[in-house]
C-alpha cells in the first residue's frame, strides 16, 4: 500500500512539474552574435537562473544591432540591448519601450603608449579613429569637455576616421591613427596591446557634472510585456542581477566562458574579466535626476539627429525597482 502511494505521488509530481514546463514563459532576447552581453545570457542559462526566476531564455543570435531592432520593433523578439538614451528618444516619439541597466562600462580615448599626447590639446591637428559615427555619445562627451577645460573645438582642431570598431581597433593598433575611441571592449584589448588612456569618458563625465555610475547600456523591453507579464519582466531582470553577481566574484565563471570570448592571449582575457566587472551596475534604482542631465547635455550636442524630440528624460523610461 505505502508502494503504491509512493508511485501514486511521483507520477501526480511528475505530471504537475510537466505542466509547470508546459507554462513556462519564453522571453526571446535578439543581440549582437558576438557581444559581450552573450557572457550573461549564457551564465543566465548555464546556471539556469532563468528556470529560478520562471522563465526560459533564448538568445537569438543577430547580425547586428539595426537587425535586432528590428526584430524586437516586428514583434519576433521580447527584448534587445541599446542605451538608454535611444530608449528615451522611442518614448518621447511616442514608443512605450522600457530599459533595464546592463552595463555602465564606457571607453576612452586612447592613444599608443610611447605617444607624446598627455591631454586632448596635443591631438590637435591630428587623426582620431571613432568606432561609430560623429553623433557617438562617447565622443560628444569628449567634445563637450575639451570646450570646458581647454577652450578646444576638438572635432575642428582634429580630423576623424569613423569606423566598425574591428576597423578603428586595427587602425589604432598599426598606428594608422594618433587616437582612437572604442566600444569598451576593443579598448580593453587595446590596453592588452600596449596602448594607453589618454581620457577615460567616465573622468570626461563627471567633470561635466554627470554621474559616471549610470549605467548607458542595458536590456530593453516593451512597456505591453511589463503589463501583460509583469513576472516575466521582473524574473528577467533579477535573473540578470544573479548573473552579475556570479561573474563579479567567480574567477572559474570566467575559465568556462572564455572559449567565447574571442581573447588571443592571457593578457586579453584578463583585460576583459576587468572591464566587464567594472561596468557591472550597483543594484538598485537610476538615478533620474542625473540621468535628466546627461540628457540635456546629449541634446544641447547632438540635438533631435540624436534624441529626437526628447528634450527632456520622459517619464517610465527606466525599470525602477522591479516596476
Amino acid at each position: 500500500m505505502t508502494f503504491m502511494k509512493s508511485i501514486g505521488s511521483t507520477a501526480i509530481a511528475i505530471c504537475l512539474a510537466t505542466m509547470g514546463l508546459a507554462d513556462t514563459p519564453t522571453l526571446r532576447a535578439a543581440v549582437l552574435k558576438f557581444g559581450t552581453v552573450n557572457w550573461e545570457l549564457n551564465t543566465i542559462q548555464h546556471h539556469g537562473l532563468d528556470a529560478a526566476s520562471g522563465f526560459d531564455l533564448e538568445v537569438q543570435g543577430m547580425a547586428g544591432g539595426s537587425a535586432a531592432k528590428v526584430a524586437f520593433q516586428g514583434g519576433e523578439a521580447d527584448v534587445i540591448v541599446s542605451d538608454w538614451l535611444w530608449v528615451a528618444r522611442q518614448r518621447a516619439a511616442g514608443r512605450d519601450y522600457v530599459f533595464i541597466p546592463y552595463s555602465k562600462a564606457v571607453g576612452g580615448i586612447m592613444v599608443p603608449e610611447d605617444s607624446t599626447a598627455q591631454d586632448l590639446t596635443d591631438l590637435s591637428g591630428m587623426q582620431i579613429g571613432i568606432a561609430g559615427g560623429p553623433l557617438d555619445k562617447s565622443w560628444l562627451i569628449l567634445q563637450a569637455y575639451a570646450a570646458k577645460n581647454h577652450e578646444m573645438d576638438l572635432a575642428a582642431e582634429t580630423e576623424q576616421v569613423f569606423g566598425a570598431p574591428p576597423l578603428i581597433f586595427g587602425a589604432a593598433t598599426s598606428g594608422e591613427v594618433a587616437a582612437a575611441i572604442n566600444f569598451w571592449h576593443f579598448g580593453a584589448k587595446m590596453t592588452a596591446g600596449g596602448m594607453r588612456t589618454l581620457l577615460d569618458v567616465s573622468e570626461a563625465s563627471a567633470d561635466l557634472g554627470l554621474d559616471p555610475e549610470t549605467p548607458l547600456l542595458g536590456y530593453v523591453v516593451k512597456g505591453e510585456l511589463m503589463r501583460d507579464n509583469p513576472e516575466l519582466v521582473t524574473g528577467f531582470a533579477a535573473a540578470s542581477r544573479a548573473a552579475k553577481d556570479i561573474l563579479a566574484t567567480d574567477d572559474a565563471e570566467w575559465d568556462r566562458l572564455r572559449p567565447n570570448m574571442n581573447a588571443d592571449n592571457d593578457a586579453q582575457f584578463a583585460a576583459l574579466v576587468a572591464g566587464f566587472r567594472a561596468g557591472i551596475p550597483v543594484a538598485g534604482p537610476i538615478d533620474e535626476a542625473a540621468a535628466g542631465r546627461m540628457l540635456e547635455l546629449m541634446y544641447d550636442l547632438g540635438g533631435a539627429e540624436l534624441l529626437g524630440n526628447a528634450t527632456e528624460l520622459p517619464e517610465g523610461t527606466f525599470l525602477q525597482n522591479g516596476s
